[in-house]
């Protein structure tokens, strides 16, 4: 059950994140994905997770950086 809920968050968050058009919206996903690692971290979540969110995040401003 645990790691259904993880991946679900995970899902969303990644969802949230691809979704963003502006900086703005970004920056939202940004503080989306300090609260799932704050929240996950209690209970041991995959690091891997940690790192893929990290890696949307840039790439997600890296393409807005690019459209400016």
């Amino acid at each position: 059950m645990q790691n259904l809920s993880i991946k679900n968050s995970y899902n969303k968050t990644i969802s949230v994140i691809e979704s963003c058009k502006t900086e703005n919206q970004l920056e939202g996903a940004s503080r989306m994905v300090k609260n799932f690692k704050t929240l996950y971290k209690k209970v041991g979540y995959p690091k891997a997770l940690s790192y893929s969110l990290d890696r949307a995040l840039k790439n997600i401003l890296g393409s807005l950086s690019n459209t400016h």
